[in-house]
């Protein structure tokens, strides 16, 4: 083991750099140079790589995003994208390629062990919206659930003081866990997810209830990706990316127009969009990346590959690539159910 390169695709989020920083600082004592590769997987169709030494990881720790870009590039679309992956590996002299990102980037990463093109990769997961199956948690969640969560304590004063329905629309595409624990935390009245259907006739039910005994305002917190009843997914449009995923928002102006349509009470909106990904990250996902980064590392130079270091309990661990994106982790009713004694 010589020579390991690393990327970062898919949604940026905070942590990255502590995962890059922990690969690098991992392999240098052990004689292993690190490649990093710039822009996700596009950066491997291109071949554009940097290599990554003390002094490129010097002070990153704290930062958000990633100091490599990324990018939502998919080899597998276009043809002759996966022969220049392929080639940039061997140009590059790689041993071991560390793949760090959610479904897709790692769906790519699996495609590419399961078809032996000869590529060696080790992957990490990330996502904020901790949808990824095989493991507990993924780092860049914690943040972003603060990050809500004290958006969420801000509007409440501002809810209570103009006697407002506050409607606060969170990341989330198919999975609602960051809607539900920042939700949870700051004591939101309603929270909608994507794995239920919102009722509009409960939710307009459950704020007229709060109504009725004088609490004259209501948080609402709705995950990007909730449906109405009807079935019908709000979105901005309906250009895919390349991945085939159709671009999310919209839900939480159409939920405040009905609900202020239904009851007569004054709703506003507030879309935290991108701020969620942005930013320093928080103790635990700090803590979480460099562990992630330092078992990566370890992965490679035990050459076990085509698989993922994940979190169990308390406990890093490895589990094959396929475990991990052959299904979304989506919340599951019980715990939805649990919520839902503190709605309205």
């Amino acid at each position: 083991m010589e020579r390991v390169g690393v990327l970062t695709g898919g949604g940026d989020c905070p942590g990255l750099n502590a995962v890059i920083r922990a690969i690098v600082k991992t392999a240098l004592p052990n004689k292993i140079k690190v490649v990093g590769i710039k822009n996700g997987w596009k950066g491997m169709i291109t071949l554009d790589a940097t290599d990554l030494d003390l002094d490129a990881i010097a002070g990153i720790l704290p930062k958000g995003g990633t100091i490599l870009g990324t990018s939502r590039t998919n080899p597998f679309k276009n043809k002759g994208d996966v022969e220049k992956v392929v080639d940039t590996y061997k140009k590059l002299k790689l041993d071991a390629l560390i793949a760090i990102g959610g479904e897709d980037t790692l769906g790519v990463a699996n495609k590419l062990c399961k078809e032996n093109k000869g590529l060696n990769v080790v992957g990490v997961p990330k996502t904020i919206d901790n949808d990824l199956n095989a493991t507990d948690y993924t780092f860049g969640f914690d943040t972003a659930v603060n990050i809500a969560m004290e958006a969420i304590d801000r509007l409440h004063t501002t809810a209570e003081s103009h006697h407002r329905i506050m409607v606060v629309e969170i990341m989330g595409r198919h999975a609602g866990w960051i809607a539900l624990h920042s939700g949870l935390a700051a004591g939101a009245d309603i929270i909608l997810i994507p794995e239920i259907p919102i009722d509009l006739d409960e939710v307009c039910e459950l704020l007229r209830k709060r109504h009725s005994r004088g609490r004259l305002f209501s948080i609402v917190a709705v995950a990007e990706g909730a449906e109405f009843k009807a079935g019908q997914v709000v979105t901005k449009e309906q250009q895919l990316d390349a991945f085939g995923h159709v671009r999310l928002g919209g839900i939480g102006e159409t939920l405040a127009e009905e609900i202020e349509k239904r009851t007569k009470f004054e709703t506003r909106v507030t879309v935290l969009g991108h701020i969620q990904r942005g930013g320093s990250p928080t103790a635990f996902d700090r803590v979480l990346g460099t562990r992630f980064g330092v078992k990566a590392m370890e992965l490679a130079m035990a050459k076990k590959f085509g698989y993922m270091v994940s979190l169990a309990g308390t406990e890093i661990r490895e589990v094959p690539i396929e475990e991990a994106v052959g299904k979304l982790k989506t919340v599951d009713k019980a715990f939805y159910d649990m919520a839902k004694t503190f709605f309205g």
